[in-house]
């Protein structure tokens, strides 16, 4: 065989001009949001809403549940949340807030993510 140039690269193809070039950046991570204590922990995500209480873990996908509710204690140590499923039952799940001033980022966070998620309730 004899050495041969390679064929010219006909117009139009190869990589794209700088400008139209895939950009490095990362898509937009979907927000979650997630409260732990000792026993419990409450997390909603992309999936859905997944409550862990004492090792026992349940997860509701999105389109299996018809609204999400929370609440603090009534003592105000706590974050109650409350998953109604489309059939009509309700879970609930505990989790303790230390220190108490953990509370109140915990619903500033958990109204963003469930606005993001449930945007229309």
């Amino acid at each position: 065989m004899t050495d041969q140039p390679p064929p010219p690269v006909p117009s139009g193809f190869g990589p794209p001009p700088p400008q139209y070039a895939p950009s490095a950046q990362a898509p937009p991570e979907a927000p979650e949001f997630l409260a732990v204590a000792r026993h419990s922990s409450v997390v909603v995500d992309a999936s859905g809403v997944a409550f862990d209480m004492y090792d026992v873990v349940v997860d509701f996908a999105w389109p299996e549940i018809r609204s999400v509710h929370y609440k603090a204690s009534p003592d105000g140590k706590a974050l109650m949340v409350a998953v109604v499923h489309v059939d009509g039952r309700v879970y609930e799940a505990v989790v303790n807030a230390k220190p108490r001033a953990l509370l109140g980022s915990w619903f500033a966070q958990l109204a963003w993510v469930l606005g993001y998620y449930r945007p229309a309730g």
